[in-house]
């Protein structure tokens, strides 16, 4: 069931035919604006075809009370900033094809949902990075609520958003659920060196189980990431890592994550972090730093120099591995 309710604060700008631009001093348009195209702004989102609907959304937990599991969600979404419904599903969506909805995130386990919207040819695009909605919306001067987070989304450009995939979704949960395992395992084994030898027997087995289970996951998504991403054997072979399931792993989660072939060097090198820390709090809402990916090419770069390494030879393999995709011209 489909609950909807009408806002009694629209959003800045906001009318029937959408955001107008510069109603809060902005320089340039956002999603909803209508006159991009007259002014000639290509960053924005171009006038759809007759009939195709644009749906922002929120997703938010429920209260404790609402929830089951603990892992309750409810979806907030708008097509005009005026109008606001609540579902609980992704499929509760009224989108059909040629739709496209915008949101900030999308859960592990709503994952088979949003995979039947792609099947049914709606187009899903995600907030590339969360920080960027507390900053819009204090510049809007919006409220720190749902709809206010909405508001702010409809104000985004497109480029902060990340068109999504099957195959970025199927692959995103398999790499989660390995980097939970390679957690535990890491958190077991700073236990294990900490207690007496009677603890550490106790502890042996259950460390050992950690790291078959987690070689097990490690191969699976191996084996998906040949499936779907064409230049991922060809860089395996390259790199010489075949049979190494930890780092081609890792060079799956790197594909999964980076398009290297459209990523600039400076951008990589930011969001990798193989530079020098800038510690600035003026500066903290453009870090793009993800500290996952980091460890991802630590332990690439481990298997590839067989050694310990360093941020220097980490920044060559990624060079490296941006070249080869760049010459064969096969995004992963």
């Amino acid at each position: 069931m489909v609950e909807k309710t009408v806002a009694k604060d629209p959003a800045p700008g906001v009318n029937q035919g959408g955001l107008l631009p510069g109603y809060m001093g902005e320089a340039t348009p956002g999603l909803q604006g209508r006159e991009a195209l007259a002014t000639g702004d290509k960053r924005t989102l171009p006038v759809e075809g007759k009939g195709v609907r644009r749906f922002f959304c929120d997703v938010h937990r429920k209260a404790k009370k609402k929830a089951r599991n603990g892992e309750g969600y409810r979806i907030t979404f708008t097509t005009d900033g005026v109008t606001f419904k609540h579902v609980d599903s992704f499929t509760d969506i009224p989108a059909r094809e040629g739709d496209k909805i915008y949101i900030d995130t999308i859960p592990l386990n709503h994952t088979d949902d949003a995979i039947g919207l792609l099947r049914s040819g709606v187009e899903l695009y995600c907030l590339r990075r969360l920080t960027l909605v507390e900053k819009k919306r204090g510049e809007l001067k919006l409220p720190k609520t749902t709809r206010g987070d909405i508001k702010t989304l409809m104000s985004l450009e497109e480029r902060w958003f990340r068109k999504l995939s099957e195959d970025f979704l199927i692959m995103r949960r398999l790499i989660s659920a390995y980097r939970t395992m390679l957690k535990t395992h890491q958190q077991y084994l700073n236990r294990y060196r900490a207690v007496s030898e009677k603890e550490r027997s106790r502890l042996r087995p259950v460390i050992e189980v950690l790291e078959k289970q987690t070689n097990i996951l490690a191969e699976e998504i191996a084996e998906e990431a040949c499936r779907r991403y064409p230049a991922y054997n060809k860089l395996v072979e390259e790199l010489g890592i075949s049979g190494k399931v930890s780092a081609m792993e890792a060079l799956a989660e790197l594909m999964t994550y980076i398009d290297f072939v459209k990523s600039p060097l400076r951008g990589l090198k930011k969001l990798l972090g193989l530079y020098r820390p800038v510690r600035s709090k003026r500066r903290k809402y453009w870090r793009i730093y993800d500290g996952r990916l980091h460890q991802a090419v630590t332990r690439l770069a481990i298997t590839y120099y067989r050694t310990r390494v360093n941020g220097r030879q980490c920044w060559q393999l990624i060079r490296q591995i941006k070249q080869l995709l760049t010459t064969n011209q096969t995004p992963g």
